[in-house]
């Protein structure tokens, strides 16, 4: 899987509103111990924690659905890449591999 298919990947965790697929998701895209923050939530810990936060998110999201916007740079175990929420909002992620998998999350409102 290269990087920009794990961060469409990580993108399709936000998008699921079914909260078990959303799990089955997470299984295979983020580690267990994963960590995730942004302006609104620091620091969520686990699978369970970041799928709450989710489902409360989307209440608020309508039918929009995040994409991908550039894969802005990559090196070592990380990357920066930007996404937008249908019309409604931009920002920018920096993301933490570990393997083939997300270890953390670090969230930027545009």
């Amino acid at each position: 899987m290269t990087t920009t298919d794990l961060i469409n990947a990580y993108l399709d965790i936000w998008n699921e509103r079914d909260a078990a697929a959303r799990e089955a998701l997470m299984k295979s895209v983020l580690t267990g111990d994963s960590i995730y923050s942004d302006p609104d939530y620091e620091g969520l810990r686990g699978h369970a924690e970041l799928s709450e936060a989710i489902g409360r998110a989307q209440a608020n999201f309508g039918d929009l659905r995040f994409a991908l916007g550039d894969v802005i740079g990559v090196h070592h175990d990380r990357a920066l890449f930007t996404w937008r929420l249908g019309e409604a909002a931009t920002g920018y992620d920096v993301v933490e591999f570990d393997g083939d998998r997300i270890r953390s999350v670090v969230g930027f409102f545009g």
